[in-house]
């Protein structure tokens, strides 16, 4: 089993966030398969999903707290910490890793002193390594929140990472 890692920076939820989530959560507490759109509305409502809000989504669905949290690692889609401003994901994919982007992952996560898979503490920037996102044609590739970044070298990292200072 891959080990989770959790986030250093602290909880920041707000009542009206709170207050949102329940509201999300009383309009689907009697559906069947309740805790998928509950663990997908509390992450677009904070953005990842914290041990606080699973707690939460636990309590209001009437689930126990394993059960949340176990389907809130399965799925790719949803994230246990929190994301940057500019999110430098990297693809990982055949294509792209023979290409060397293990050593693009790497040069990032030196220079943004970010792990992957975490955020700065000033919540400035958050580093992945990604599945195939489908450019192979362009490998090796990244990509900053909606901007995509092709046929990339370790030298082109710091110029990249310039534009989001």
């Amino acid at each position: 089993m891959a080990k989770i890692k959790l986030t250093r920076i602290p909880f920041k939820g707000t009542p009206e966030q709170e207050g949102r989530l329940r509201e999300a959560l009383s309009a689907i507490k009697t559906l069947p398969g309740n805790a998928m759109p509950g663990l997908q509305a509390a992450q677009e409502i904070y953005g990842y999903l914290p041990i606080e809000v699973m707690k939460i989504i636990a309590t209001e669905l009437n689930m126990p707290l394993e059960e949340i949290f176990g389907i809130a690692t399965f799925y790719s889609q949803f994230t246990l910490n929190p994301r940057g401003k500019y999110t430098f994901a990297v693809c990982m994919g055949t294509a792209c890793y023979v290409k060397g982007a293990g050593d693009i992952l790497d040069k990032i996560k030196r220079d943004l002193k970010c792990e992957a898979d975490e955020c700065t503490e000033d919540g400035m920037y958050s580093v992945l390594g990604t599945r195939c996102i489908g450019c192979c044609g362009l490998a090796p590739v990244i990509t900053v929140n909606e901007d995509v970044y092709g046929k990339i070298s370790v030298s082109d990292v710091p110029g990249i990472i310039a534009k989001y200072k």
